[in-house]
């Protein structure tokens, strides 16, 4: 058995397992919100564009799980020109009031970024190093496996390390900014991605956001682009 299907097989089993584990009085509670808005990217896409995200969380009392997908997509006379599809799971067992195991994967389908899918499997550790009313911050490590296709070319699957911070800071009753930010190194590479968001509540299910999502890859496909970037003005419904 070969390591991607051991880290798979952890990441599947830490998923499943709050469906089974989870069985205190306490009951669990999911929350989650849409947004869907514009777009404006630069580096492999120059272009405006339509985008939307959709994020879960469940919150239990010994697991918590997030499911997140976002997508862009813009057609100029039938043909696109921004393209691009992420979808990231996230599974945490709590083994104190801040410190937790993790096992988390993300996809990535991006049209014009020289690669068919870009795919990362990590398991680790994470510690919540602050934990106040108004502003929290987790730190993530842990090994993992990033597989990857190269645009017509072929598949690559490699061993890797990550590291991963969150940041959420409660700036008023009505308003937050949010930070989320990653390193995979790998292979001689080296993958950064890093999304922030402000966003203002309007009423007690709607909210705006202006968000800015940075990627950087210190090695790609010739003729690409290293660093993207995607800024975001949305429209947020919460549930």
């Amino acid at each position: 058995m070969n390591t991607t299907q051991v880290l798979g097989g952890a990441f599947a089993a830490l998923l499943l397992a709050p469906v089974v584990a989870d069985d205190s009085k306490e009951p669990p509670t999911w929350e989650g919100e849409g947004e869907l808005g514009y777009s404006r990217s630069t580096g492999n896409t120059e272009t405006e564009s339509l985008t939307a995200r959709l994020g879960v969380k469940r919150e239990g009392p010994v697991w918590r799980v997030f499911l997140n997908v976002e997508g862009v997509n813009k057609s100029d006379d039938n043909v696109s020109v921004a393209e691009r599809y992420y979808a990231a799971g996230k599974a945490d067992y709590k083994l104190t009031a801040r410190g937790y195991l993790f096992a988390r994967v993300d996809y990535e389908d991006d049209r014009f970024s020289g690669y068919d899918y870009r795919s990362n499997v990590a398991v680790g550790y994470g510690h919540r190093l602050i934990d106040w009313s108004a502003l929290v911050l987790s730190a993530e490590v842990g090994p993992g496996v990033r597989a990857s296709r190269v645009e017509d070319g072929d598949s690559d699957t490699t061993t890797t390390g990550r590291i991963a911070a969150d940041l959420l800071w409660h700036i008023s009753e009505h308003s937050k900014f949010t930070t989320a930010a990653s390193a995979v190194r790998g292979g001689g590479s080296t993958d950064y991605r890093s999304l922030s968001a402000v966003t203002a509540k309007l009423n007690s299910y709607l909210a705006l956001r202006v968000s800015y999502l940075y990627k950087h890859s210190t090695e790609v496909p010739p003729g690409h682009a290293r660093t993207d970037t995607e800024t975001g003005v949305t429209l947020v419904y919460g549930f």
